[in-house]
């Protein structure tokens, strides 16, 4: 779900000045987290596994789009890669813990 999200933001940034000039870190930000979140809910093995796991996702996420973006689309410079990565990992891992935190709470509701 992420990197087809992620390519789809690519692929809008370049085509739309507005999206790049102020949705190109916060799109990729929010698609990471929603990336780590759904893992995290989905699996539910605790909260290090899931941040880990969230985090993982966000490095293959984030270098699959901004690699799209740097080497394909010549949209962005290569000094983007660091900073895009590093942002979406932490973004991922937190999403990964949200979700973690919603899969403990539907079990509650189970009992």
């Amino acid at each position: 779900v992420g990197v087809v999200m992620m390519l789809a933001l690519m692929v809008g940034v370049h085509f739309s000045a507005y999206l790049a000039h102020n949705d190109f870190l916060f799109g990729g930000m929010m698609i990471t987290a929603v990336a780590g979140y759904l893992y995290g809910m989905d699996a539910g093995r605790g909260y290090f596994s899931s941040a880990t796991a969230g985090g993982v996702i966000g490095i293959v996420t984030a270098l699959i789009g901004v690699g799209v973006s740097v080497a394909v689309l010549r949209d962005a410079q290569q000094n983007v890669i660091p900073l895009f990565t590093a942002v979406c990992v932490l973004t991922a891992a937190i999403g990964g813990l949200f979700g973690q935190m919603s899969a403990n709470i539907r079990r509650m509701g189970k009992r």
